[in-house]
């Protein structure tokens, strides 16, 4: 079996639920990734960065909240 082809039989989850977790995941890694730009910028006095980090940092978040709720929603909690 390829690995693009791995339906849940491997990992015991579906590739839609999988992919949903990745995707929270990544989203919040991100956000976290950010706070250090966010952090870098400032020391830097660059507050058009900052604030440019920190707008990327709240669809971050939102990204993650999103598919936290359909996570729920899915998984039944």
């Amino acid at each position: 079996m390829a690995t693009g082809e791995e339906t849940g039989q491997v990992t015991g989850t579906k590739d839609k639920d999988y992919n949903l977790i990745w995707f929270t995941e990544a989203c919040l890694s991100n956000a976290l990734r950010l706070e250090t730009y966010v952090q870098d910028a400032d020391r830097d006095g660059d507050s058009e960065l900052a604030e440019f980090f920190r707008r990327a940092q709240g669809e971050s978040r939102k990204g993650a909240e999103q598919a936290k709720a359909l996570l729920r929603a899915r998984l039944g909690g």
